[in-house]
């Protein structure tokens, strides 16, 4: 009998890694609670849905780690990224995507796929199968982590993650605000900026400390924020320039208006194709409702903004991935599981992704009895891979995005006409990225499993 791998959680991860199973032939049987029980982040009872953002960061893959992270699993046959291209909004270099049509393609891919069976309803312990994946990701429910727990024989690790608050296009004041991307990168329409004189700002930054906060409880205090999303509050209260630097910072745009560029300014994404909705970029917030309709209001341009989602916190969790985990993300000591996603301590959409597509294959290769490939350390996803499993330190292990420090460094110099010259900047960045794309060709090349197109 063909052996069924058993999948928690038809979130990003989970999606990915079901499809790269199924798509190969595998039987999966893939676990979603949500159509049963409700979470406080999710709207929808789709797959993969998007809740922090609707973007998954940079495209640019000549430079951009997470660019070159996108790539590689391009050329790997993800269906995230695959939904992402079909389902893209005008984001400048960024790629940004309509969430509902996104995972709702996702949603329609997963479930009409004859070797994929769904089954609704929370799971609270570990199934007793050969072969299980754990892809719950940041909001695993409270009975399957403890059951993790016992398995592990270890703490859970939490940290804070926050949502930007969503307004509608028609309660823009675009007399105030206009389109524009930084540098004028994408079509010129992908950005609409809310812009902020210095005292403006000053007044902004001095209503957001002294603002009203969501209260946490005691079991909660102690609980670190995500560094890559901040809330804004918590960056004004690190210093008053501090929003300037970040999600305010004003160059590169230019106001139509009064042809100057402004002190501070507010960027907003669009939401949705029919750019009805635009989500405020950055301004992660844990403010109370009140105080945040109010604050965000004395934004040029958001004087009479209506809300379509305000912004709200919640706490994640992920477990101690290089103290638990082999170098296939499955337990040391029950290497019958395996774990994938922002569970593991990766932070970020096509990270989550990257996880689960390489699951989905390390477990396809277990089934065929194969050797398992692991991507090179010099690609993105090979270094993501490494730092989970073992780059780490595990007694300070937090949530990491992709970035150039976790591949290896590149030569100190190089030899162009006979010359030695050091590789300073972008062009190290360019070194890296082409490195990671060669050997990621080479990776799939080499691996035995079929690749899908």
């Amino acid at each position: 009998m063909q052996k069924k791998v058993h999948i928690i959680g038809a979130g990003l991860a989970g999606s990915e890694a079901s499809w790269q199973l199924a798509s190969r032939g595998h039987k999966v049987v893939l676990y979603e609670m949500r159509g049963k029980v409700k979470t406080f982040a999710h709207q929808s009872d789709d797959f993969a849905e998007l809740v922090c953002s609707n973007s998954f960061r940079s495209d640019d893959y000549s430079n951009s780690a997470v660019g070159v992270l996108h790539e590689e699993m391009r050329r790997a046959g993800s269906l995230i990224m695959k939904s992402a291209e079909k389902n893209k909004l005008p984001a400048g270099g960024a790629l940004a995507v309509d969430r509902e049509n996104f995972a709702k393609y996702i949603t329609e891919k997963i479930t009409n796929h004859p070797l994929i069976e769904i089954k609704r309803g929370e799971i609270e312990k570990i199934p007793d199968e050969e072969l299980v994946l754990i892809a719950t990701g940041p909001l695993t429910s409270e009975k399957l982590t403890n059951d993790i727990l016992d398995k592990t024989n270890s703490e859970s690790l939490h940290f804070f993650d926050a949502i930007a608050p969503i307004v509608h296009f028609d309660s823009i004041n675009m007399d105030k605000a206009w389109y524009q991307s930084r540098y004028d990168k994408g079509d010129g329409k992908d950005y609409i900026n809310c812009p902020m004189e210095e005292q403006e700002y000053n007044d902004f930054v001095n209503e957001l400390v002294n603002a009203k906060y969501t209260e946490f409880k005691d079991w909660e205090k102690n609980t670190p924020y995500f560094e890559g999303c901040l809330p804004i509050e918590v960056m004004a209260n690190r210093g008053k320039e501090t929003l300037r630097y970040g999600p305010m910072k004003p160059v590169g745009l230019t106001s139509p208006h009064t042809g100057k560029g402004a002190y501070a300014v507010v960027q907003l994404r669009r939401d949705n194709s029919s750019g009805s909705l635009w989500n405020i970029v950055g301004f992660q917030t844990k403010m109370k409702y009140a105080d945040q309709v109010r604050v965000l209001k004395t934004i040029g341009g958001l004087e009479n903004a209506e809300f379509a989602r305000l912004g709200g916190i919640h706490r994640n969790t992920f477990i101690n991935s290089p103290r638990l985990l082999n170098n296939t993300m499955g337990l040391k000591n029950h290497p019958n599981i395996r774990f994938a996603g922002q569970i593991t301590g990766v932070e970020g959409y096509v990270e989550s992704s990257a996880m689960g597509l390489l699951a989905g294959r390390f477990i396809a290769s277990e089934i065929s009895g194969m050797e398992l490939e692991i991507p090179p350390l010099e690609t993105a996803m090979g270094s993501l891979l490494n730092h989970i499993t073992g780059g780490a330190v595990a007694d300070t292990f937090q949530p990491m995005n992709i970035n150039f420090g976790l591949m290896p460094d590149v030569p100190i110099q190089i030899t162009t006409n006979g010359k030695k010259r050091k590789l300073k900047g972008k062009e190290r960045k360019e070194f890296q990225a082409n490195r990671a794309l060669n050997a990621c060709d080479d990776w799939l090349k080499n691996c035995k499993i079929a690749n899908i197109a």
